[in-house]
């Protein structure tokens, strides 16, 4: 079985669903909006890689799993409806479709969230976790993509969903009998970094690193590679969130650190207990009075001192100038015993042995280059971003500049839209669509971020190649300190039908408005990559 365009089942059915839309894709799956036409209702349809579907231990284990997470009737995680194999061996679920956002949406759009909102949200997160833990469930891909919000009239609702790569928990992390890497490292315990055995605490810690990211706007580690970002989780403190939010009570620092610790055995014995210590810290219960609690991974002491007076001294001292941990580039001195006597990494020699190790099976997973490097923009392009450090700018003439791992085919490509030539371009889709990918960025008095989406999409008809295909609502943003709107759509070759996906913005400014795009080969998207790089836009003055 081979990969398919994932737009090209539109309008077809599968399973006895009517396919309708895209509405999110990943490394594993593409999700549909579907119509199940014996009820009459819409549901959200996911198939996974036909790759995933030739093993048939994988193939055996998501049936039985996904039907178990069926089996749980829980208001806070999504309903399933089914969850079988389509007559050619596709692999598919069938749950409820959710019309709302996805908190990985609300932090881009909306940035830190409201504290009220946090212990609304993540109680309702923490229930669906110990549900399924207690049914011998991991999630292990706890993420805020993965976490669902419906509004109500008592209030959001969230609904935690992607258990299709659940795992039970007497089974080893890390890799599923296929080889393939499970889990995002922005969000991975040390414990699945280390395949070492998992229970309902791995998700914890990942749920910790998104409420970390629901207060703070940031994640708990931001490196500039993968192999950084998994030696952070390893070996790193995070800074106190009371750094980053210093109306938050020091109180709240204790309890994200033993959430966030190293070793699972100093975490909490339930997600949700988790959520309710820090609820209670938030609101300025004493600190005593939060048990257990012990001091950020790294510093000396034992569980229960994070209250003391001292304990409180050095958090307040970590505030002022010791809250980002270790220099990135200096490991030396990682080997000590974590609080517990467990030795996590024992000496630096063996954590970067055991980062070394990763490498070959990350490899395949993971994307954009080892480094990040900047453009600086120039007068006839005003536009500053970062990009990994594998691809090259290319400016064309005075309109644009692309960037990418083949970006003289693209700016070839982008440089001459009317009457574009797509046969490298093609081929390399087609090839090796890993290399298929960059952003392109220019100034364009026609633009109009006011606009509605047919109105853009004509407008990108005129500057880009191929036809363009607008399929998202434009979505108020701002990029680089200034408004703008973002909208999803492709552009497609006419004659042969190469296809490349993209996420762009129009962005309001002073003189001229600017377009920026992330555009990729639609098996080889990244919405990290996407928000990397939109984060890093700037505009210059020359």
């Amino acid at each position: 079985m081979t990969a398919v365009n994932e737009r090209s089942l539109i309008g077809q059915e599968m399973a006895g669903y009517r396919i309708e839309d895209v509405i999110g894709k990943g490394g594993m799956a593409v999700v549909y909006l579907a119509v199940d036409p014996r009820l009459n209702r819409r549901v959200a349809l996911k198939i996974l890689n036909p790759l995933l579907s030739e093993d048939d231990r994988f193939r055996r284990r998501f049936v039985l799993e996904s039907r178990t997470v069926a089996s749980m009737d829980h208001p806070n995680i999504i309903p399933i409806y089914e969850a079988d194999a389509a007559a050619d061996g596709t692999l598919y679920i069938a749950m409820r479709y959710v019309d709302g956002p996805d908190l990985r949406r609300l932090f881009y759009d909306r940035g830190p969230m409201p504290v009220s909102q946090v212990n609304r949200i993540f109680a309702q997160v923490a229930a669906a976790l110990d549900t399924a833990h207690a049914h011998d469930l991991i999630h292990r891909d706890v993420k805020p993509a993965n976490i669902l919000i419906a509004g109500h009239a008592e209030g959001d609702h969230a609904y935690l969903t992607d258990f299709g790569i659940t795992k039970h928990r007497t089974s080893l992390s890390g890799l599923t009998e296929t080889d393939q890497f499970i889990g995002t490292p922005r969000y991975m315990a040390p414990e699945q970094i280390n395949k070492e055995r998992i229970d309902g605490r791995c998700d914890q810690y990942a749920l910790a690193c998104v409420v970390y990211e629901a207060l703070s706007g940031r994640l708990p580690f931001e490196r500039d590679n993968e192999i950084a970002l998994l030696w952070a989780h390893l070996a790193e403190t995070p800074t106190p969130l009371t750094a980053l939010r210093p109306e938050l009570p020091l109180e709240v620092d204790g309890v994200m650190a033993r959430a966030l610790a190293k070793s699972p055995e100093q975490r909490y014995d339930t997600c949700a207990r988790f959520v309710a210590e820090l609820r209670d810290a938030i609101s300025g219960r004493p600190y005593g009075s939060v048990a257990g609690t012990v001091p950020a991974a790294g510093t000396a002491g034992t569980a229960g001192t994070a209250g003391r007076p001292e304990a409180r001294a050095d958090r307040t001292g970590e505030r002022t100038g010791r809250g980002s941990g270790a220099p990135e580039g200096g490991p030396a001195g990682r080997g000590a015993a974590r609080p517990g006597g467990r030795r996590i990494v024992v000496g630096a020699a063996a954590a970067i042995a055991l980062i070394i190790a990763l490498v070959a099976t990350l490899a395949t997973v993971l994307r954009g280059g080892d480094e990040w490097a900047s453009y600086p923009g120039s007068p006839a392009v005003p536009i500053a971003f970062e990009h990994p450090g594998g691809w090259e700018p290319r400016p064309h003439a005075d309109v644009f500049v692309v960037a990418s791992p083949r970006a003289e085919d693209f700016r070839a490509l982008f440089g001459t839209p009317v009457t574009a030539d797509w046969a490298t371009v093609n081929r390399i889709i087609r090839d090796a669509p890993e290399d298929a990918v960059g952003v392109y960025a220019q100034t364009l008095d026609t633009l109009d971020p006011r606009g509605n989406a047919q109105q853009l999409q004509e407008t990108l008809q005129s500057s880009l190649p191929g036809t363009v295909n607008v399929f998202s609502e434009v979505v108020q943003v701002r990029v680089g300190g200034q408004p703008g709107v973002r909208l999803e759509g492709s552009i497609a070759d006419p004659q042969r039908g190469g296809r490349l996906d993209f996420t762009g913005w129009a962005v309001e400014r002073p003189d001229e408005p600017a377009l920026v795009i992330y555009f990729c080969a639609p098996t080889a998207c990244d919405d990290a990559l996407a928000d990397r790089f939109v984060r890093s836009v700037s505009f210059q003055t020359f």
